[in-house]
């Protein structure tokens, strides 16, 4: 077959066909009658192989290297090409996230685009204490400005770091309040974590209703701290809900503290001890001594006979806080 044959049949341009032959890949090996250069079935096989080693995405360099190598070993490049494809892909999406963020601050002109870049660029460092003060001299926050932090906050690793650009995008209010609660559903925990302490930071009142819509969250440590903050405002149904983190171990001292405060504001030391009783009688060990330090801040003639069934407690902490608090009375 001649040259135009063969780009017709082949979809291969007679551009990159003269290509592969000016290298040496494929060349015609025969000649017409009228002395024009034709490629023959076997031409065409090497072709059709040159071009299945290219999809795999090999560089022609590389199929130059392998194409007649008996001792090529085929899993080795494969894997080799998987790698430089992860790294492609990492790339992508680095590039996707960073064009995602400079259109959600929707430039107007090539001096925003080129502002919001400056901006990722300097949250991208690699020194943790520079994006630390970088968030710091926030003064002002521009509106424009808190997809690209949120996502830095989201994405950093440094606590120092994490925390100042929490105290940034706190100072947007009500601003940043949609774009954290959509992260309080992300698949990665760091992220919404980050996003949900983000949100206690932000003193309005649709922030204090996202953090109290999360006392039913599916995850343990948000749904836990916003049960206490839930129990801050002042929500007198969160005396059971406080007890049970309480039980669970996970912030029992700051539940233990919420739910004292909770019981003396709004009448309900009664309640709380009463709740606090009955789940003594059903915990373990380490959840009766939690507990049982928990009723510490109430009334004695409220606790006495709980704390004196704890006295000869077989865990020797709660029987040992059981007689510290009796003997304190």
């Amino acid at each position: 077959m001649l040259i135009g044959d063969v780009a017709q049949h082949s979809g291969i341009s007679a551009r990159m066909l003269r290509h592969y032959d000016r290298i040496g890949l494929v060349s015609p090996s025969g000649r017409t009658s009228g002395g024009y250069r034709e490629y023959s079935d076997d031409d065409v096989r090497r072709l059709f192989h040159v071009e299945s080693l290219r999809s795999l995405g090999l560089s022609l360099a590389q199929v130059v290297d392998v194409i007649d190598d008996r001792d090529f070993d085929p899993a080795a490049i494969v894997e080799k090409v998987a790698e430089q494809t992860r790294r492609q892909i990492v790339q992508a999406q680095e590039l996707l996230v960073r064009l995602e963020e400079i259109a959600a601050t929707e430039p107007r002109t090539w001096n925003d685009v080129l502002r919001t870049i400056s901006l990722v660029r300097r949250l991208e460092t690699a020194d943790a204490s520079a994006r630390q003060q970088l968030a710091l001299r926030a003064e002002q926050i521009d509106h424009r400005d808190l997809p690209v932090l949120i996502d830095a906050m989201l994405r950093e690793e440094g606590e120092d770091a994490a925390g100042a650009l929490q105290w940034a995008i706190a100072r947007a209010g009500d601003a940043a309040v949609p774009a954290l609660m959509d992260a309080l559903a992300s698949d990665d925990p760091d992220r919404r974590r980050r996003a949900f302490d983000a949100l206690t930071k932000i003193d309005s009142p649709a922030a204090r209703d996202a953090v109290a819509a999360s006392a039913t969250h599916g995850d343990d440590r948000i749904r836990q701290r916003a049960i206490i903050a839930r129990a801050a405002r002042g929500d007198v149904d969160s005396v059971a809900a406080l007890v049970e983190v309480i039980r669970t171990g996970e912030d029992d001292v700051a539940a233990a503290d919420a739910l004292a405060d909770l019981a003396h504001r709004h009448g309900l030391v009664e309640v709380a001890v009463d709740a606090l009783t009955r789940a003594l009688a059903i915990g373990d060990a380490a959840a009766r001594r939690r507990l049982a330090a928990a009723l510490v801040p109430f009334p004695l003639e409220m606790t006495r006979s709980v704390l004196e069934s704890l006295v000869n407690d077989e865990d020797r902490a709660t029987a040992l806080t059981a007689r510290y608090v009796l003997q304190q009375g």
